[in-house]
């Protein structure tokens, strides 16, 4: 089998023991069978319950730890994670699943084959019923928004994005759709202005707060949000649409 850059994977089967190493993918695993999970980052937070082993964070996994826990499998993303830590997962014997999401769409489309493909389950319930709600066309168009993913310096979501696309999916235009970069620096200036209808500003990467992002702005509306909603795929987009949509 091969995983979404086309590399082939190799796996023991029937998978019994994964470690996950994607805050939404951990969620989706844990959906179907949370017992699956022997491993997961620090920041993998939902469910709220999990109890597996932590192996630190998504830029800097614990190679040690995650052979220890002797997994079936691995599962990765090529934006979350590093390919350097790809490749030195691979190169001591594990093997790793990446997932390439860029859209709703192909947020739909890599959770299938995870599942089917990679860990030879039975696709959840909740991913048809998320490809239903997304399927349904905005009811009208919002305004202009951009979404803030970090400060000092400010950096926004911009072009080839699930974020992106799922912003524009709930009726909102998305501002720096055709920016050069996927995530580019901007100026605050660039942000705060008056042709811009909303700035979302969400809790991760950087942790934006009612004191600590809002009070930048002058010229343009903001509005907190979860962080969860707006850049994992998985369970998640159930609640986003209709909370996002508001």
């Amino acid at each position: 089998m091969c995983d979404d850059l086309g590399v082939s994977v190799v796996a023991t089967r029937p998978v019994r023991r994964v470690v996950s190493l994607v805050p939404s993918l951990t969620e989706a695993i844990a959906s179907v069978d949370a017992g699956l999970l022997v491993g997961a980052t620090d920041w993998c937070t939902h469910p709220a319950d999990l109890d597996v082993a932590r192996v630190r964070g998504t830029k800097n996994p614990d190679i040690r730890a995650i052979l220890d826990l002797a997994p079936d499998l691995v599962v990765a993303n090529q934006e979350e994670n590093r390919e350097l830590d790809v490749r030195r997962l691979r190169e001591v014997g594990l093997p790793v699943w990446v997932t390439r999401i860029e859209t709703v769409d192909g947020a739909f489309a890599s959770m299938r084959r995870l599942f089917s493909e990679a860990l030879g389950r039975d696709v959840p319930g909740w991913l048809a019923e998320a490809e239903r709600l997304w399927a349904e066309p905005a009811q009208s168009v919002r305004g202009r928004v951009a979404v803030a993913i970090w400060r000092d310096p400010w950096m926004v979501v911009g072009r080839d994005t699930f974020t992106g696309d799922l912003v524009s999916r709930v009726g909102w235009e998305h501002a720096y759709a055709d920016a050069d970069d996927r995530y580019p620096h901007v100026a605050l200036a660039d942000l705060d202005r008056a042709d811009l209808d909303l700035v979302l500003l969400p809790d991760e990467p950087y942790v934006f707060t009612a004191e600590d992002g809002p009070e930048s702005f002058t010229k343009v509306r903001t509005a907190l949000v979860s962080g969860r909603l707006l850049t994992w795929y998985g369970p998640s987009l159930l609640e986003a649409r209709a909370l996002l949509g508001r």
